[in-house]
C-alpha cells in the first residue's frame, strides 16, 4: 500500500495511491483515523484503508491535479543518520563513523511532493542529498535488531537539504541548524508499505538537478542497515509510530564537488529510489 497525505481545501487528509489516483480515505470512509500517522498506529485501521482503498465507489482525485503534504506531515520526530555512505563520508573528508552519526530536523522542514525548497537568504551554500527515509510503524524502546524491522511501517524517498554554511562554518559546527531550515526536509510523494519492499538494501537511489544527475549509488552501499539504525535509536528515545529516520546520502554531494554546486531558485531537484518511486521539488530564493 502506498500512503499519502492530501493537501486539501478541508485540510491534511489521509490517502492511498491506487493507479493514477489517490482516494480520499475520509471521503470513502469517515470512520477512518484522520492523519495517516493515526492510522499507522492502528493495524485494524491499516486493514481498513486497505479495504477502503479498494472500493469501486472511492473518491479519488488524478494524480496529475492532486496536491501533497509530506506523508506524515504532523510526525512527533525527524531524525537524521548522517555520514552512512563510506565514500559520502571520505567525500566530506570526514573519519568513517563506528557508531551512527545523528541530528535532527524540525517538522517545519516537512514539505511533500511538489512543494517548493526555498533556498534562505542568509546561505549561498544551500546543498542537496537524496536519502531513504524510514518510517516507523509502531512504538518502541530498546528494539533489539532481530525485532527492528516488526517496528518498520515502511519507506519514502527523502532529501536532506542543507546549508553547509550555517552547518559546517558556525562556531561549533551547528548541524541541526543548518538541516533544519523551513522546507529543508522533503519527502514523498507517498510511503510505500514494507511489504512492497523485499530489501530495503538493494535499492537504487540518484538525485537529478534540473535532469543532470548528480548522486547515483545503492542502498546497499549503507554502513548501518535498516535494523541496526532503529535498534541504535531506541537506546536513546521511545520510537513512535509516524517518525522518519533520515539513512544518509550517497556521495556527489554538492558542496565535495570542483567547483561546488549548490541549489538555486528555478532549478528543480528530483530524488528517485527504486520501488518507492520520484520526489521533485522546485527550488526558488526567498
Amino acid at each position: 500500500m502506498r500512503l499519502a497525505t492530501l493537501n486539501t481545501l478541508q485540510g491534511p487528509r489521509p490517502a492511498v495511491l491506487v493507479g493514477d489516483s489517490y482516494v480520499d480515505l475520509l471521503s470513502t470512509d469517515n470512520q477512518l483515523p484522520r492523519s495517516v500517522r493515526t492510522i499507522l498506529a492502528d493495524p485494524a485501521a491499516m486493514a481498513s484503508a486497505k479495504s477502503a482503498a479498494a472500493r469501486p465507489n472511492a473518491t479519488k482525485i488524478p494524480v496529475a491535479t492532486a496536491k501533497l503534504h509530506a506523508p506524515v506531515p504532523d510526525a512527533q520526530k525527524v531524525i537524521c543518520v548522517g555520514l552512512n555512505y563510506r565514500d559520502h563520508a571520505i567525500e566530506s573528508k570526514m573519519p568513517i563513523p563506528k557508531e551512527p552519526v545523528l541530528f535532527s530536523k524540525f517538522t517545519s522542514a516537512l514539505i511533500g511532493h511538489g512543494e517548493a525548497i526555498v533556498v534562505p537568504k542568509v546561505s549561498t551554500k544551500v546543498d542537496y542529498e537524496a536519502e531513504l527515509v524510514i518510517v516507523v510503524g509502531k512504538r518502541g524502546r530498546h528494539i533489539s535488531e532481530l525485532k527492528a524491522m516488526d517496528y518498520v511501517a515502511g519507506y519514502s524517498v527523502g532529501h536532506d537539504v542543507s546549508a553547509r554554511d550555517w552547518q559546517l562554518e558556525k562556531d561549533g559546527k551547528q548541524w541541526m541548524v543548518g538541516k533544519t531550515f523551513d522546507t529543508f526536509a522533503p519527502i514523498g510523494p507517498t510511503l510505500v508499505t514494507k511489504d512492497e519492499v523485499p530489501d530495503p538494501h538493494k535499492l537504487g537511489i540518484r538525485l537529478r538537478l534540473d535532469g543532470k544527475t548528480m548522486q547515483n549509488s545503492n542502498t546497499e552501499q549503507m554502513i548501518f542497515s535498516v535494523a541496526q539504525i532503529i535498534a541504535y535509536l531506541s537506546i536513546v528515545f521511545t520510537l513512535e509510530p509516524g517518525d522518519q529516520i533520515f539513512t544518509g546520502t550517497p556521495p556527489g554531494i554538492g558542496h565535495a564537488l570542483t567547483p561546488p554546486v549548490y541549489l538555486r531558485g528555478g532549478e528543480t531537484a528530483e530524488v528517485e529510489i527504486d520501488d518507492l518511486g520520484i520526489l521533485r521539488n522546485p527550488v526558488i530564493s526567498e
